[in-house]
């Protein structure tokens, strides 16, 4: 069901609106999860390890994923609030467009550089085989990843946050008793996890693009709906490069860092490969929630409730930290045992790392939640420059200082430092650019809602 957010009160509407957004990334990254579980656990060490290592590569087009995603999102919310429903569909029909021809260029592209990507990151000789069957069988999935996403955001920007979690949680329940089929019964070892995957989302998508159109076809539109705009793409990319090149970027600095991981050996990357998967688990978390403060602010922007973007990002920061807590508590206390979900007991080093990975960066959770509830409200107003300045100092901070102490400690144990480095910093600027941000609205010379 479509929800106004620019109406009741501010708290109750934004939890609602972002809570099952939250269990909906939950499910999300128990697709990544599942693969890493049930390929430590039923294949072994090396399969683990080559599932982390192509898991960096594939946030890459995560990466083209997710800006899509908040390109669409944050300017159908901004039509949605100012009731242009017009406009709207226009923007709908033009971002579905738009990402099919990004998608099968990124597919042509990620066939022909699959080996020479991994290659690139250091792969080792003993899982560059598993490495790149894995990731060639993503890629060919990539089409029910980028739709899926477009049609989340596109529910997300009229408030439902709902359908989006009922699609994740039974495709993502599937997914692990596929996974466990394929790899368990029919012995198709990694090729199975990657098949299971493709299957899964693909399903989950098709479903999602008919509700959507048919949820669109219920809205009245006054004239005919162009299906595609080069004023609306305009719009939509505003909003949608930044955050692709934000994610890109990210992607290119992780797999930097990878191949710094990988020179330790195979156990090391096994050990991360688990720990940040649960690591990501969180960050994916607090950026989906940070996702949802992006379509409150842009439909009040729209419908020009300024006081309410304020308030709905102190609500944010009330939710981040109150998922903070079981998250920190979890992987300080027991992270050994929830590695162990992944790699048996004998897996002495690769437990070692993960737990010394979990326990450096966990109390951070804090400081970088913060910053990707003021990056939210940043996106669904339009702040692109200052969410870049903030999100590139976070990872240049990460990756020079990962390859730096690296060096200085001769272990990983300098890899990990980096991380709070970088987001303390970032931090800082997101929350600075945010109150700047929201003194311009305010004032009585503010920019216009969006129309098109």
């Amino acid at each position: 069901m479509n929800k106004d957010l620019t109406i009741g009160n501010p708290q109750k509407v934004l939890w609602a609106y972002c809570l099952p957004m939250f269990g909906s990334i939950i499910f999300q990254q128990l697709y990544n999860i599942a693969d890493s579980l049930v390929a430590g656990k039923c294949i072994g060490e090396n399969a683990l390890a080559a599932v982390g290592n192509s898991y960096n590569i594939t946030l890459i087009f995560i990466a083209f994923a997710f800006g899509c995603n908040i390109g669409c999102s944050v300017i159908v919310s901004q039509l949605f609030g100012a009731r242009d429903y017009n406009a709207m569909k226009t923007a709908v029909y033009t971002a579905l467009t738009a990402s099919a021809v990004l998608c099968a260029i990124l597919m042509a592209a990620g066939l022909l550089s699959c080996d020479t990507l991994l290659r690139l990151i250091k792969t080792q000789p003993e899982i560059m085989a598993a490495s790149s069957l894995y990731l060639k069988i993503y890629i060919w999935g990539l089409p029910f990843l980028f739709f899926y996403n477009i049609a989340t955001g596109i529910f997300s920007a009229m408030g439902d946050s709902r359908t989006p979690f009922l699609f994740l949680a039974a495709s993502s329940t599937a997914n692990i008793l596929v996974d466990i089929l394929f790899v368990k019964s029919f012995a198709m070892g990694i090729a199975g996890v990657a098949w299971a995957t493709f299957l899964c989302q693909g399903i989950s998508c098709v479903l999602s693009l008919i509700l959507v159109l048919k949820r669109l076809s219920g809205i009245s539109a006054d004239r005919h709906i162009p299906i595609f705009s080069w004023i609306v793409l305009k719009k939509i990319s505003v909003v949608a490069i930044p955050s692709i090149l934000q994610q890109s970027f990210i992607s290119v600095g992780n797999m930097m860092i990878q191949g710094r991981i990988n020179s330790f050996g195979v156990s090391v990357a096994a050990g991360y490969s688990a720990a940040v998967k649960l690591n990501n688990l969180v960050i994916t978390s607090f950026t989906t929630i940070g996702n949802g403060i992006s379509g409150f602010s842009a439909q009040n922007l729209g419908a020009r409730k300024y006081e309410r973007i304020r308030e709905g990002t102190r609500a944010g920061l009330k939710l981040v930290w109150c998922l903070c807590v079981p998250f920190c508590l979890i992987y300080m206390a027991a992270g050994k045992y929830v590695l162990l979900l992944f790699m048996n007991q004998s897996s002495v080093k690769a437990l070692a790392t993960g737990q010394q990975f979990l326990w450096i960066l966990s109390p951070f959770y804090f400081v970088v939640s913060a910053k990707l509830v003021a990056d939210g409200v940043l996106r669904g107003t339009s702040a692109m420059g200052p969410f870049m300045i903030a999100t590139f100092t976070d990872l240049i901070l990460r990756v020079v200082l990962a390859f730096l102490l690296s060096g200085l400690t001769a272990s990983p144990l300098g890899i990990w430092a980096a991380w709070p480095v970088g987001w303390s910093a970032a931090t800082v600027l997101s929350l600075s650019f945010y109150g700047k941000q929201y003194k311009r609205l305010t004032t009585p010379l503010n920019p216009p809602a969006c129309k098109e």
